[in-house]
């Protein structure tokens, strides 16, 4: 079952309404006693329904949770949606600067501070959810992906598992990886990545900076399940054939 609600996170955008949704398995409705632990996803309104997506495909997920029976909440929210790179900003951790869009103010610290203190505070109060950090996940794709390997970094005490999928880290690839290398994370720390093989071409450079991030984690001692997909590209289609994929390393040893 998947519940809609209409949302306003004022600290981004004041009033205006976006669209967050829930992800509950079947479970739910008749172990009353059953806690879940919760998957906190970027770009809402292309997880679960087609017909909310930016580009009329979904990931298709609500049909993956409820095939494998997945034992899982998932709580995801709209992407801003405004021109004015609204989405670029809301999801950068840094501001940066790109020869083709112009200069981008980062408020990917505003986005998680809101998604942890608000949100993820919601979800806990009014959902029987496994809310410690063993239970808690967070991922997402592209400039949703960024904020994911962000998220597991810069708020490790309250994520303990990532999923980033085609992450943007021609944004600001360097500060991610000072972000890496001075974080001090704890030690069952998980992270999922790809990127899609076709992709490579997209971003000068970007197949490096993705060996220099992937050295940068290792190094760090987290466990990393690192994938290059063949024939990946970037658009939902090619990440949804990669949930069975980090769904599995999420996951892993908790089920």
């Amino acid at each position: 079952m998947v519940k809609k609600w209409n949302i306003t996170i004022p600290e981004l955008t004041g009033s205006e309404v976006r669209s967050a949704y829930l992800y509950l398995p079947e479970s739910y409705q008749y172990d009353t006693q059953k806690r879940y632990p919760v998957l906190y996803m970027f770009d809402g309104h292309n997880v679960f329904f087609d017909s909310d997506a930016t580009y009329g495909k979904c990931w298709g997920l609500k049909e993956y949770m409820d095939y494998t029976n997945t034992q899982l909440i998932i709580a995801a929210v709209e992407c801003n949606h405004s021109p004015d790179n609204g989405r670029l900003k809301e999801y950068s951790p840094y501001s940066f600067t790109n020869p083709k869009i112009g200069a981008i103010t980062g408020k990917g610290k505003l986005t998680m501070e809101w998604l942890i203190r608000s949100f993820k505070q919601e979800i806990d109060d009014h959902y029987r959810t496994l809310p410690d950090r063993a239970h808690t996940f967070i991922a997402g794709s592209s400039m949703g992906g960024l904020m994911s390997l962000y998220a597991l970094f810069a708020y490790n005490e309250v994520f303990s598992r990532a999923a980033a999928l085609s992450p943007s880290l021609w944004t600001n690839a360097s500060r991610i990886e000072q972000l890496i290398m001075s974080a001090k994370q704890l030690p069952d720390t998980v992270l999922y990545m790809d990127y899609g093989s076709e992709e490579f071409k997209n971003h000068a450079g970007m197949q490096r900076s993705y060996k220099q991030i992937v050295s940068c984690l290792l190094a760090k001692g987290i466990y990393l399940e690192s994938r290059i997909v063949p024939g990946g590209t970037h658009c939902e289609a090619s990440w949804e054939r990669q949930i069975p994929f980090f769904m599995n390393t999420l996951l892993y040893q908790l089920q």
